[in-house]
């Protein structure tokens, strides 16, 4: 059973919240709400946990990048600069024990941390090679989730919620600024799919355009404009 067939056609709410946490769009403050709650709530964590597997096929695209040796330094001089340059400091503190327990630990953790990073979450290509947005509109309750890879040329789409009916489709649309929308394509039946982004397109997006979906008659719009109502949109933003 798929997490869509579990939640049903309303879904949202919590379930959308669950999923723009893991891809990482929250605002600062949304996002330590959800951590708390993650802490707290375990129907919540256990929707964190089914969003990471369904966008886990996604990480597993790129390959996994070696940490570069500066990360290990930069540690260093977090953990030791402060005595190195304090002397009278040091000198009170090297003969303590447990400053020296306490710094042992903090060297673990930190090495713990440093080693187990990659597994728990797999490197990713620079920040400005991705994009996400959350596709949504009052009074609908179609929800998409949407990530523009630029190395890749695709957008990706994850359907949260809501449904085209019969004899319709959605189709994807570019709106940049006050020029006519775009089309990207039909949305493919699923509730993940992948979409080619033309060159024309790939420039635009990149400057962080706005993604909609409109609801169309099947195979798309006849005139190359939205003629059904938008049923979701958003704006694409750095991971």
């Amino acid at each position: 059973m798929t997490l869509a067939e579990d939640n049903g056609p309303e879904r949202g709410g919590d379930d959308l919240l669950a999923a723009e946490y893991v891809l990482g769009v929250l605002a600062a403050d949304e996002r330590q709400i959800a951590s708390r709650r993650i802490d707290t709530e375990a129907a919540f964590a256990r929707l964190v946990d089914a969003w990471e597997a369904h966008f886990a096929p996604m990480a597993a695209a790129y390959a996994a990048v070696e940490p570069p040796a500066s990360v290990k330094a930069a540690i260093d001089r977090r953990l030791f600069a402060s005595s190195a340059n304090s002397a009278a400091t040091s000198a009170g503190l090297l003969g303590s024990l447990a400053f020296w327990r306490g710094l042992a630990a903090a060297a673990l953790a930190a090495l713990a941390v440093f080693v187990a990073l990659p597994l728990v979450n797999p490197p990713l290509p620079p920040p400005e090679t991705r994009l996400v947005a959350s596709l949504a509109a009052e009074n609908s309750n179609v929800k998409y989730l949407a990530v523009y890879d630029a190395a890749r040329h695709e957008v990706g789409l994850s359907l949260v919620s809501g449904e085209h009916g019969a004899g319709k489709d959605f189709e994807l649309w570019m709106i940049e600024g006050k020029n006519a929308p775009v089309s990207m394509g039909v949305i493919p039946a699923g509730q993940t799919a992948r979409m080619a982004v033309s060159p024309a397109v790939q420039q635009k997006l990149a400057q962080g355009a706005v993604l909609a979906v409109s609801l169309e008659p099947t195979g798309g719009s006849p005139t190359g404009q939205p003629t059904g109502p938008v049923v979701a949109a958003g704006d694409l933003k750095g991971i």
